[in-house]
Formats: structure tokens, C-alpha cells, sequence
């Protein structure tokens, strides 16, 4: 039976995070994700792009390629058309995936291209020393915003989901098992897929904004999470500052390759061959 550790370069330990911050959670769970699923390591393929949650390639032993900031999706789209047999997983921040690389994030959801977007949300660019993101809440102290932000974050998520995608769930470190039971879900999605996980940033984000050390940090994300069951039945005012966790959306519907794939069959049929491009 598989386990974790056959997917990780413990060689590589440790690792380059801050103490006290969620990635290295995240990270474990995915490489459980992939042994509860007995996936081979040569069937799996990691995009990774730039920042704190970017390193996560560099503590696997699968196929990985770390791309330039905010590009990791329009690469990992090529690897999972180039190849529809392999396992395309894709991780993010929210600096990196959703602010300078959104425009990417919303077209694959709306084109339901076959991969699985983790993104880490930690409110702000960590790896660079702690500006706002375009998930930083409205007020937040960040490096950028020493006197309170003053924009509101957007809810990744609802992006993801009213551009279309199949699978959207969300999560926090303080539930491990959570997150690699999602990761687990989005991956035997077919189409796109997206968890979100609500990251600790105790060096920054979480200093800035007095919420203690990395302890009464996650304490503190988790008080503020509400199954998304609970909060089928609580009000908008209720939800204010919640966060909602567990699968938000699952309406399976046709991917893009085989939506092009078709095209591609029914034109051999017809014509005896495939058009030249």
C-alpha cells in the first residue's frame, strides 16, 4: 500500500518555510492524496509558479516544473491537453494564482481544463515581505497598506465557481485530513478543479494584524470556519468574517478535451484525416 514518503525528497528537509506557516500541512496532504489514490509518481505532474507555496515542488519526487510568477495554469493547461493521461495538479498562492495570474484562473475553470488548482491563501505576498494580495481583506495592516487596505479581497472560490467549475471546496491547516480529502475529490474530478485552502502567514500577515504566534493564529482560523452544511442555514450577516469550508461546489460537467477531442474524431471520420493546423 502506498504512503506518503513514497512521493517525497526527504533529502531536501528541511524545508524553507517560516515556523508556524500552514504550506508544510498542505504539502504533506497532498502527497497523501496521491497514496490514497495508489497513484505511480510518473503519472502525476506538478506545476508549480513563484512564491512561498511555489517551494512546494521542491519536496516531491514526481514530475514537477516551476514557471514564472502567475503562469502556472496556461502551463499546466499544455500538459494536461499535450497529455490527458496524467494526474496535472497545480499549486498557488493567492499572490501568485489568483492577483497576477487571475485572468488564467478564470479562463481554465471556464474552459474545464483537466487539472486540480490548490491554492494557498494567505492574504498577502509572503516571499516578498508581506504586500497585499488581491485576496487581502479590506483594513488589514500589510506592508503595502501600513495604514489599513483599503481595497475588499474577492472570494476565490465564487470566482472559480461562477466561471464554471466543476469542483470548487475550500479549507484550512488545522484540518489535514480535510485537505487531503479534497485534494483527493478534485483530483478524481474530471475537468477543473479547484481547493482553496486558508493559509496561516504568522511572519507577516499575521504579526501586521497582532494575531499572535503561529498557535492562536491557526486557533483563530479555525474558530472563524463554518461547514458549509452549518451555513446553508445562517444568514448573510451571520457569515460576515466566516470562513466556509468543505465542498461548495460538485456539478460535473464535459472537460475540454474531450469536448476537442470529439471535434478532432468526427473530422478523421469525415474527411479520412485530420485537417493539417
Amino acid at each position: 500500500m502506498a504512503n506518503y514518503k513514497d512521493y517525497m525528497l526527504f533529502e531536501k528537509l528541511p524545508h524553507t518555510w517560516c515556523a508556524g506557516c500552514g504550506h508544510g500541512i498542505i504539502l504533506q496532504a497532498i502527497a497523501d492524496a496521491f497514496a490514497m489514490q495508489g497513484l505511480d509518481k510518473h503519472d502525476i505532474a506538478l506545476v508549480s509558479g513563484i512564491g512561498c507555496f511555489g517551494r512546494v515542488d521542491d519536496y516531491l519526487d514526481i514530475n514537477c516544473m516551476h514557471v514564472t510568477h502567475g503562469r502556472a495554469l496556461p502551463a499546466a493547461t499544455g500538459i494536461a491537453l499535450a497529455n490527458p493521461e496524467l494526474h496535472v495538479l497545480v499549486t498557488m498562492g493567492d499572490g501568485d494564482g489568483a492577483t497576477i495570474g487571475g485572468n488564467h484562473l478564470i479562463h481554465c475553470a471556464r474552459r474545464n481544463i483537466n487539472l486540480t488548482a490548490v491554492i494557498a491563501n494567505n492574504y498577502n505576498y509572503g516571499q516578498t515581505g508581506g504586500q497585499y494580495s488581491g485576496t487581502t481583506p479590506a483594513g488589514s495592516i500589510t506592508a503595502t497598506s501600513p495604514y489599513g487596505h483599503v481595497e475588499p479581497g474577492f472570494d476565490i472560490c465564487k470566482l472559480a465557481e461562477a466561471a464554471g467549475a466543476p469542483f470548487v471546496a475550500r479549507t484550512t491547516p488545522y484540518n489535514p485530513m480535510q485537505i487531503r480529502n479534497l485534494i483527493k475529490r478534485g483530483m478524481q474530478t474530471r475537468g477543473f478543479a479547484l481547493i482553496e485552502v486558508m493559509d496561516t502567514c504568522p511572519t507577516h500577515y499575521g504579526r501586521l494584524n497582532k494575531f499572535g504566534d503561529a498557535g492562536p493564529m491557526l486557533e483563530k482560523l479555525n474558530n472563524m470556519t463554518v461547514p458549509v452544511e452549518k451555513a446553508s442555514s445562517m444568514s448573510g450577516e451571520e457569515l460576515e468574517g466566516r470562513i466556509v469550508t468543505g465542498v461548495l461546489t460538485d456539478r460535473p460537467r464535459e472537460d475540454y478535451y474531450t469536448r476537442y477531442k470529439r471535434i478532432i474524431d468526427r473530422l478523421s471520420t469525415e474527411k479520412g484525416s485530420v485537417p493539417s493546423a
